[in-house]
């Protein structure tokens, strides 16, 4: 295994650090998305060919449903909507491992099947975690992204994950592992444990009653690899046992080194792949890849409150400018969890400072706990400046794997912090959230003495650049996301209120309008999942739309 590769991630010297999953997610640009699979393929692959690197695994992307807005790992994921983390699966997933389905760049792994959103909240931890999932749940919001990774996508490999659905340990279900994902899917490539897993199986959840049982269960039910060591150190005695069978272990065998001929382990010197082989250092951190990080974090980056167009700054109008916030001048705080060394990293600060002459800065607090605040020094620096733009939000001390949030107000006094600066500002302030997740700044919609509200998630080693850009360019021209949704005449039967269908990224100059054309599949994007689990199509009325005063109608005879 190679690493993680969400954003990128691996024991190497340097990477292109791209923004973390959920940022690049708010884009809706699946040509974004490929092209961050793409890059991560690319340097992966030439790192691995120059030495820096010893395998072409990464166990990415994480397409798990982020239903919980506390789950630690949420940012990891491309959000709550089965249509959108879809979408995104298959267009990481082929840019990640290439043009080739023969000869694999990399190979990705898509995690964690299934419905898993929780890692330690309140001492209910994964580890142990039983999901009590409905058929309809699991068909029609937990499931489709892992179908997508492995039908569309063409996925070499999936995970299971540590937890439990309906009784059974994931990474033991017959059903999920080979009826489902080689039966069904037609997954062509192998299943990954998440790590420890398998012991978890035996230790943790009690499933079944000895070690080597758990080693033939996990294995007879279409586990092929186990990360840890739990599986070599009882496999022997389990085929001793007759708990398993050389068999069982041979269709394991065949469904890993399957892989790892598609990665050309046995081809002799990497660079001689003929497709790969001229990847080297030359190709990573190269100027495409900083360019494509800066893009990505530009485009996701969202706009919530902009009262009296206080945004975009002119930068030709702006005097000074009072910096305020712990994650203003924190690189960390741009790069989420699991993230390579960046290859450079601008921070909110840095790239202010390459737009305005006159900034003053002000920690307020010193990380994003924010225990005891600054308030005192962050006011006198806000009432001695013409502009206030304040950084806060979270980092990977609320959430991260193996921590969930317990809240989704701002920690500690940033609320304070951030009302105080606004009451003594010369004029409305810029409050920018860097947070993976989502927090509840209700006070800041409100309040006349904020102007405007961004989202910037964790935006990758161009974060600071992309949010200078964005705040201080003019005029008006930018992108626009056009979604389109499936409304049902009525919402019984487990039916959502709406459904997305399709979304499309445009870019227009100011005042300028563009036609779009969505393609809608019946099958695809009309159907819904009965309680039973099974897909239909409903013999009545289907409305479409973007706006809601303008819907589309289709129906169905019965």
């Amino acid at each position: 295994m190679w690493g993680k590769g969400m954003h990128f991630t691996g024991a190497v010297k340097q990477v292109t650090s791209f923004p973390q999953v959920l940022l690049t997610t708010a884009s809706f640009d699946e040509k974004i998305w490929y092209f961050i699979g793409q890059a991560i393929g690319v340097e992966a692959r030439a790192l691995y060919n120059i030495g820096q690197a010893e395998g072409l695994t990464i166990w990415s992307p994480n397409v798990n449903i982020y239903r919980d807005p506390r789950w630690g790992r949420g940012h990891e994921t491309p959000g709550e909507d089965p249509i959108t983390v879809s979408k995104y699966a298959v267009a990481f997933v082929r840019g990640l491992q290439g043009p080739s389905p023969t000869t694999l760049q990399t190979s990705a792994c898509c995690k964690h099947a299934t419905a898993y959103d929780l890692d330690d909240w309140r001492g209910t931890v994964r580890y142990s975690f039983n999901a009590r999932v409905s058929p309809q749940d699991l068909a029609d919001t937990f499931n489709p992204p892992f179908r997508s990774c492995v039908s569309e996508g063409q996925a070499s490999c999936v995970m299971c994950a540590y937890t439990s659905v309906n009784g059974v340990p994931a990474c033991a279900d017959y059903n999920l592992l080979t009826k489902t994902f080689r039966g069904e899917w037609g997954l062509k490539g192998y299943v990954a444990s998440d790590c420890d897993a398998i012991a978890l199986v035996h230790d943790g959840q009690h499933f079944r009653p000895t070690p080597e049982d758990t080693v033939a269960t996990t294995l007879k039910a279409g586990m092929d690899m186990n990360c840890g060591n739990y599986t070599q150190v009882h496999g022997m005695a389990a085929l001793r046992q007759g708990k398993m069978t050389e068999r069982d272990v041979d269709k394991t065998l065949v469904n890993l080194f399957s892989v790892r001929m598609r990665l050309g382990h046995f081809n002799g010197d990497p660079r001689s792949n003929p497709l790969y082989g001229h990847f080297g250092a030359n190709d990573v951190c190269s100027p495409a890849h900083k360019n494509l990080a800066l893009h990505a974090a530009e485009s996701g980056i969202v706009l919530l409150k902009n009262d009296a167009g206080i945004l975009p700054l002119r930068r030709w109008t702006v005097g000074s400018v009072a910096v305020i916030g712990p994650n203003a001048n924190d690189p960390g705080a741009l790069l989420g969890n699991y993230f390579g060394p960046p290859c450079e990293t601008i921070t909110p600060l840095r790239g202010l400072n390459g737009y305005v002459k006159d900034v003053r800065f002000e920690p307020g607090c010193i990380d994003t706990a924010c225990w005891s605040a600054a308030t005192g020094k962050a006011v006198a620096v806000a009432r001695s400046t013409d502009h206030v733009i304040l950084f806060m939000g979270t980092s990977h001390v609320q959430e991260e794997e193996g921590r969930d949030r317990t809240s989704l107000l701002l920690p500690g006094q940033q609320q304070s912090l951030i009302e105080a600066v606004a009451s003594a500002a010369k004029r409305p302030v810029i409050l920018v959230l860097l947070t993976g997740g989502p927090v509840d700044v209700t006070f800041a919609k409100f309040n006349p003495k904020i102007g405007a509200i961004v989202w910037a998630g964790y935006p990758g080693q161009a974060g600071g650049l992309a949010i200078a850009k964005v705040e201080n360019h003019g005029p008006m021209d930018g992108k626009h996301s056009v979604l389109m949704f499936l409304r049902w005449p009525n919402a019984t039967g487990g039916r959502p209120a709406s459904q997305l269908v399709g979304f499309q990224s445009q870019h227009l100059e100011a005042g300028e309008k563009a036609s779009l054309t969505f393609d809608v599949s019946p099958c695809e994007h009309l159907s819904r999942a009965r309680e039973d689990g099974k897909m239909v199509i409903d013999g009545a009325s289907h409305f479409l739309f973007v706006d809601e005063d303008d819907e589309a109608e289709i129906s169905f005879d019965a």
